[in-house]
């Protein structure tokens, strides 16, 4: 067996969108992934499945691995011929210590490549609206590690050179050490009311900014107990933050969101949080698949071959509409043979899937589920008539009964089943337990009683107390009720049960959430 390789990957500084194409590349074509904190889970998406994902930085029950063990590590996986991505925040070779792992990879002559990452001193005073340069403040900048014991500071730093060898200053790992800094900056030659900005957790949902002076920054770092990590832009750039904010503006920045419908589903919710400035947490906790039985299939097959017998084509999902054209294809039957048919579709997704296809929608309710549906066709519908409903294995059976009390003779097939999805993200649940979790999405009854069930399976024995401390959006009064009798309270439900609307009403209560913390904050004052 030959060796393997390893890619030493810059993340960027958080949002995983800031990682390169390179880095993206590596991800995907990898077999093992090594990460940490600092590196967004949410980039572990973009990898093959089966992929083996190794966390190496701490959490409740563990601790960080030490860096001469990741290096071994990486030594391992590949000697065991694999493709390895170690996924590092920032860039690699900005304090990285990119250079101990490829040491040790070159002494057991393994090939390495080194990606590099957009680094966090730039890209995370950017998000905090603080450009590091501008053409009448600052034309040049520094990077120095703040993470050493005051003695190690001395010795690594030229106070006297640093202090007014560039315009702006950036400080890495320094919170703990801030009043030290300020100090040294001040006793050579920094003016007291040199602005500085500190930003915590930059790029990410909770990205944090404080902003003072050298002469009051060690002050409100205590009472505001402002934790690392974080970096320190020192400079008259941090001024330009007045008029140059905009991630912080963003309607749902500060908001993660938890996604619980089919991965194949989710793209597009996923996106819109994104846009929105949220972080969204893809958990899928069903997926889609064909049936897989004998009787099944025939059941499919016969009722889809007597294709010219129905005067009604009727799809309740997105799913239905895909699986019913796939089922088509594998049978060879041409969709030119329902040429009696007219077509009905509850819910405009669904009818968007159908035009897609060529395919127009002759009734469309406005309440999005079965009960519109048979109230918009009542004087439609013809005693006698056949109607094929192609559905999921879940579907309710409130429209194949009040077609049939109305003398059609409806013709339900299962073209699909929804299970419970097997491949979980043991971040998201620790996010979850972590309460760093703001809001869980359920877009259909069986994403409420699915998520409550793989929580079960791994290990928690109240699903609705853990997720006690987050607010319940569901699409539409379905989901809500299955929510409300899981004994979730649900907080957000749109007008009308699409994605779209979801989000409007995400955003509208997330707004309201705020002018609710400002009021209490102006009441303490």
């Amino acid at each position: 067996m030959g060796k393997g390789i390893v890619y030493l990957v810059g993340a960027g500084p958080g949002d995983p969108k800031l990682i390169t194409v390179r880095g993206m590349e590596c991800l995907a074509s990898s077999d093992v992934v090594v990460y940490d904190r600092l590196a967004s889970p949410l980039l572990l998406r973009y990898v093959k499945p089966n992929t083996e994902k190794i966390y190496v930085g701490k959490l409740p029950d563990r601790h960080t691995m030490k860096q001469e063990e990741i290096n071994q590590l990486l030594v391992d996986l590949a000697l065991q011929g694999k493709r390895v991505t170690r996924l590092k925040g920032g860039d690699p070779t900005i304090f990285g210590r990119v250079g101990e792992e490829a040491g040790l990879l070159r002494q057991h002559g393994i090939e390495f490549e080194i990606v590099p990452g957009i680094t966090s001193a730039i890209a995370v005073p950017a998000y905090a609206g603080i450009p590091v340069t501008h053409r009448e403040i600052a034309s040049s900048l520094s990077i120095i590690t703040g993470h050493e014991s005051p003695e190690k500071l001395d010795k690594s730093i030229h106070w006297d050179k640093v202090t007014n060898a560039t315009g702006t200053l950036i400080f890495l790992m320094g919170v703990a050490k801030i009043g030290y800094i300020a100090e040294q900056l001040i006793r050579h030659g920094k003016s007291p009311d040199t602005p500085v900005a500190l930003v915590r957790w930059g790029t990410m949902v909770e990205q944090e900014t404080l902003v003072g002076t050298l002469e009051t920054i060690e002050e409100q770092v205590k009472r505001a107990n402002f934790q690392p990590p974080a970096v320190i832009v020192v400079g008259e750039v941090v001024r330009q933050r007045e008029s140059l904010q905009w991630f912080e503006r963003k309607p749902l920045f500060g908001t993660r969101i938890l996604v619980t419908r089919a991965r194949e589903q989710a793209s597009g919710l996923v996106k819109q949080i994104e846009e929105l400035g949220g972080e969204p947490v893809e958990f899928p906790v069903i997926e889609t698949r064909a049936p897989s039985g004998p009787a099944a299939r025939e059941s499919i097959k016969a009722a889809l071959e007597a294709a010219e017998t129905y005067r009604w084509l009727i799809f309740t999902s997105v799913n239905g509409v895909n699986y019913f054209f796939r089922h088509l294809q594998t049978y060879g039957i041409d969709i030119r043979r329902f040429h009696a048919a007219r077509i009905a579709a509850v819910g405009p997704k669904t009818a968007e899937a159908l035009a897609e296809r060529g395919l127009r929608v002759e009734a469309l309710p406005q309440t999005y589920q079965a009960e519109g549906l048979i109230e918009l066709l009542a004087d439609e519908l013809k005693p006698g008539e056949r109607a094929l409903l192609p559905r999921g294995n879940l579907a309710r059976d409130v429209l194949l009964r009040e077609l049939t009390s109305r003398g059609i003779d409806a013709v339900g097939i299962d073209v699909y089943e929804t299970a419970i999805a097997e491949d979980q993200d043991e971040l998201a649940l620790w996010l979850l337990k972590e309460k760093a979790v703001h809001i869980v999405t359920f877009t259909s009854s069986s994403t409420v009683t699915n998520l409550l069930e793989v929580l079960r399976r791994q290990g928690v024995e109240k699903p609705a107390e853990l997720l006690a401390g987050a607010e319940i959006a569901c699409i539409g009064p379905l989901t809500a009720r299955t929510a409300e009798e899981a004994g979730l309270k649900v907080t957000i439900q749109p007008e009308e049960a699409t994605i779209a609307s979801l989000i409007d009403a995400i955003v509208r209560r997330r707004a309201d959430r705020r002018q609710e913390a400002e009021k209490k904050e102006d009441n303490k004052q």
